[in-house]
């Protein structure tokens, strides 16, 4: 019996096209099962509809490719959390530009392997370029500045570490904020380094005064990470004074601006990250307010001499001789050896929008989250936390207790009508909403708003 000819390779344009119309008929008919920003029903509920429309994972007889991209892009469709959806603002998710993803698909179907020049000549060559230029960009006044492209935050601020662990060896301690990302405190532990140094952040920021005040008493090398548009409430801490204070003590300067770093796009708010040209290192992430889907992360150094620390060598992948006679070396532009060309999205958004195009979506978020602020002001029913800085905005019922403000939050995920995040921050919880989206529209914020207002529990009936 003669075995079935094998299906077809992505990069057949034909039978790629074909597949692509059953792909987006089924993301639409998803989203429309869906309705709203999140399937309705919670995790038991998600989990057994999966269960419902995939049966067997790996039948004996296989359904055949319209049967099972059509049936299983619905079901996940059906079942995501929607970043496009103006009410899904919880977290730093952002719906990704439909040129984004389209080049993202160019990207999927070539397939080159960013870990030898043999693998994607053209990708490599053009990764050198663009990291060359955002790098460029982050670090103005460098001689010779560079960058990697990284999976995001995490990986970046990890590389971070690990650079100025080579620099300083193990004896390096770092210092954050209490308000700095997680993957600090994970970094130094995968590392081997001691125990971040958490500075207290009463206010959601890094005190320079405290700060210089850490760093004096401390032995030996310190890397100190500033944020630049923190999680739980894009706050820019004050780059100059803490660059101030690293050169005051001989520290490194790291700033994790995988949030705000996207401002330097924005002539109106780029003055925000004034300072962050004096960091040694700056984490940047373009699937957050770069609207790339994931993953398109960034490490830039100032000075590229510092990625000499990832040197590595594989024989059959970046051989002396072949280096010699030229070959690109693409080893240590990574800690990863297989690796997609995440570039090429990045690349075609920033040719397509240019400086101003994506300047103005930048800025359009932070009016939306102005806007937020000021329907919650607004709202007798509504407490706001502050004026936000970057899209980040936090509220609370008036007069609730945590147990209430986290109630309202579930309610709204279990009915799949909006989807907030939640944050601590002066010792009470609060409901974080996290503007990404540019096609957000007032209406839509009035909605949210009235959702929040709505499903805050009433007060029990006195007693007789």
């Amino acid at each position: 019996m003669r075995a079935a000819p094998p299906p077809p390779l992505a990069a057949h344009p034909t039978p790629l096209s074909r597949l692509l119309g059953i792909a987006l008929d089924a993301l639409r008919t998803g989203a429309e099962e869906r309705g709203g920003p999140l399937p309705a029903g919670g995790p038991e509920a998600v989990t057994a509809r999966v269960r419902a429309a995939l049966g067997e994972v790996l039948p004996g007889t296989g359904t055949g490719p319209d049967e099972a991209l059509r049936t299983l892009v619905h079901l996940v469709a059906a079942g995501a959390a929607d970043p496009a959806h103006p009410l899904c603002a919880a977290h730093l998710h952002t719906p990704p530009l439909a040129l984004a993803a389209a080049a993202d698909l160019a990207a999927a179907a070539l397939n080159p392997s960013m870990d030898s020049w043999d693998q994607a000549p053209a990708a490599s060559a053009l990764e050198a370029e663009v990291t060359a230029a955002l790098a460029a960009e982050v670090h103005p006044t460098a001689d010779r500045p560079d960058a990697l492209v990284t999976t995001g935050g995490t990986e970046s601020n990890q590389l971070a570490l690990l650079l100025a662990r080579e620099r300083h060896g193990p004896r390096l301690t770092t210092v954050t904020g209490a308000n700095a990302h997680h993957s600090f405190r994970r970094a130094a532990w995968l590392l081997g380094l001691p125990e971040p140094v958490a500075v207290p952040t009463p206010r959601g920021l890094l005190d320079p005064e405290a700060t210089a005040r850490v760093l004096a008493g401390l032995d030996g090398p310190v890397l100190l990470a500033a944020t630049a548009g923190t999680t739980d409430e894009g706050l820019i801490d004050p780059l100059p004074a803490l660059a101030d204070a690293c050169a005051a003590h001989g520290a490194d300067l790291h700033v994790d601006a995988a949030y705000g770093g996207p401002l330097l796009f924005s002539d109106a708010h780029r003055h925000l990250l004034d300072g962050l040209d004096r960091a040694r290192t700056v984490t940047l992430d373009l699937h957050k307010l770069g609207w790339q889907p994931v993953a398109a992360g960034l490490l830039t150094v100032r000075e590229a001499t510092d990625l000499a620390a990832l040197a590595h060598t594989a024989d059959y992948l970046n051989a002396g001789d072949d280096t010699e006679a030229g070959l690109p070396d693409l080893l240590g532009r990574s800690l990863r050896t297989t690796r997609r060309p995440d570039v090429l999205k990045a690349a075609v958004t920033l040719r397509a929008l240019g400086r101003t195009g994506l300047g103005a979506l930048v800025d359009l978020c932070l009016e939306r989250a102005r806007d937020l602020a000021d329907l919650v002001e607004k709202s007798p029913e509504l407490e706001l936390r502050d004026r936000p800085v970057l899209t980040t905005v936090l509220f609370r019922p008036a007069g609730a207790d945590d147990a209430a403000v986290a109630g309202v939050r579930r309610r709204l995920l279990a009915d799949g009508r909006a989807v907030l995040g939640r944050a601590r921050a002066d010792g009470r919880l609060w409901l974080k909403a996290t503007l990404l989206n540019p096609h957000t529209t007032l209406d839509d914020l009035a909605r949210l708003v009235t959702l929040v207002e709505t499903a805050r529990p009433t007060a029990p009936a006195a007693r007789p």
